[in-house]
């Protein structure tokens, strides 16, 4: 299990908004005891959550930036510890001077993430609800800010550990089994235990599907848009995005290089890339660009084939999808039909779904909208969809390993009870109650300085 150590007693500093000008800039200091630092920082005794006026000094006594200062006194705090927040003038230079003065007073600076860090070691928050502060700043769709507010409430964490009560509770019951070898087991028992567990792996689905949806909404899907030159790729990119991002031209070989877009629906982000045209060419800068093209179809989620809408299958169109990876989710999507007179529709045959459209009017378009969502595998619930990471996605497709095993053993208890510890302790990694230290290394570093 990993034992949650408490942060050092070391005072730690940072600008907590972001490098450039505004109104208000903030530096957030943590550490152990901090009311004689906040004297000798601001001049005067700062009451805990009362915001004071404070004139910040050098070492010289000249004056650096009047600030508004704010003690909060552990463990009411951010951190756990006691920390002190000073809003000052926001200018980069201000801020370096306020900076620059903590340190000279016995302050370091803080690593990326270290502020939640000891949140986390000082049981403020747990490993998910940490995670969900990286992901409120990150967030990128009005959805995702919900998702990751749900998180951050706790919604996760409490239907982890939810499930792990159920787990324990079934562990006490098949422990008790193995402890009294010689007292007659009731087939009701074992019976008993076959549908506790049958409800820990419905609840399972239901978790790994919501959580399912929660990943989605932060990493999204890319999504890669291939053909011939000329058949549109660009023109369907900028129509998808709402905006002219890719160049577009009569003239084949356009788009050399990658071109990327993101745009939302329903709070996904579909990660689009506009790629080189597919063709035999003599011409080393565009070769360069398809050997690009096809590098991007191996590491996409799902790619668009693009053709016109007036123009039979024809050997570069197969040639281009014998080529695709196996099981890449692939529309066939047929462009121009305001040229062709064809009308906008949605067909799944025998190749896969034909979607016709006009990346020019944008008709046909909703269709092709509505398939990228379905290939993504978001399903609208009517409920609040909390905020997942990969990680929990692998943590809880372990636990359902352990689950099956566990019900393939039966009445072998002490295989039963060792399946079931197992996937407990994968749920509860979760979390962060087994957690080795190189992963939250991980995790915390890739937070924002300051947070």
């Amino acid at each position: 299990m990993h034992s949650r150590t408490r942060a050092k007693s070391d005072t730690i500093v940072a600008i907590a908004t972001p490098i450039g000008r505004g109104g208000v800039g903030v530096i957030r200091i943590s550490g152990s005891d901090l009311r004689a630092f906040a004297e000798r920082l601001t001049g005067r005794e700062l009451q805990p959550r009362m915001a004071a006026l404070a004139t910040v000094r050098d070492g010289g006594g000249n004056a650096l930036d009047q600030v508004i200062a704010l003690y909060f006194q552990a463990p009411a705090s951010y951190t756990g510890e006691d920390v002190i927040e000073l809003q000052g003038h926001g200018g980069p230079a201000v801020m370096q001077a306020l900076l620059a003065r903590c340190l000279t007073l016995g302050c370091r600076l803080a690593r990326a993430g270290e502020f939640t860090e000891r949140a986390y070691l000082n049981d403020k928050l747990d490993l998910v609800e940490a995670e969900a502060v990286a992901d409120m700043i990150d967030a990128a769709s009005v959805e995702a800010v919900k998702s990751a507010a749900r998180s951050l409430a706790g919604e996760f964490s409490a239907r982890v550990h939810a499930l792990v009560a159920r787990l324990t509770e079934l562990r006490m019951h098949v422990e008790a089994c193995i402890d009294f070898p010689e007292e007659e087991i009731d087939p009701a028992d074992r019976a008993a235990q076959q549908h506790k567990l049958q409800q820990i792996r419905a609840d399972w689905d239901t978790l790994a599907r919501e959580a399912k949806l929660g990943a989605l909404l932060r990493e999204g899907l890319t999504v890669a848009l291939i053909g011939r030159p000329n058949v549109g790729k660009s023109s369907l990119l900028n129509r998808l995005a709402g905006d002219d991002i890719a160049i577009v031209t009569p003239i084949a070989g356009t788009t050399r290089d990658q071109v990327r877009a993101t745009i939302h629906l329903e709070g996904v982000p579909i990660h689009l890339i506009d790629t080189a045209g597919l063709r035999d060419t003599e011409d080393v800068v565009e070769r360069i660009g398809i050997d690009r093209t096809w590098a991007a179809v191996e590491k996409a989620g799902a790619a668009l084939l693009i053709c016109e809408a007036g123009e039979a299958i024809g050997v570069a169109e197969a040639q281009i999808a014998a080529r695709l990876p196996e099981g890449l989710p692939t529309a066939w999507v047929y462009n121009k039909i305001d040229l062709f007179g064809r009308v906008e529709d949605r067909q799944d045959d025998g190749r896969g779904v034909s979607i016709h459209l006009s990346a020019m009017t944008g008709e046909g378009v909703d269709a092709l909208r509505a398939w990228l969502l379905e290939t993504a595998g978001w399903t609208p619930t009517g409920e609040g969809v909390f905020m997942a990471r990969q990680r929990h996605l692998v943590a809880l497709q372990q636990a359902k390993s352990h689950l099956d095993t566990a019900e393939q053993v039966g009445a072998q208890f002490e295989l039963f009870a060792e399946e079931l510890r197992l996937a407990q302790h994968n749920l509860s990694s979760i979390t962060g109650e087994f957690t080795p230290d190189d992963l939250l290394g991980e995790i915390f570093g890739k937070f924002c300085i300051g947070k």
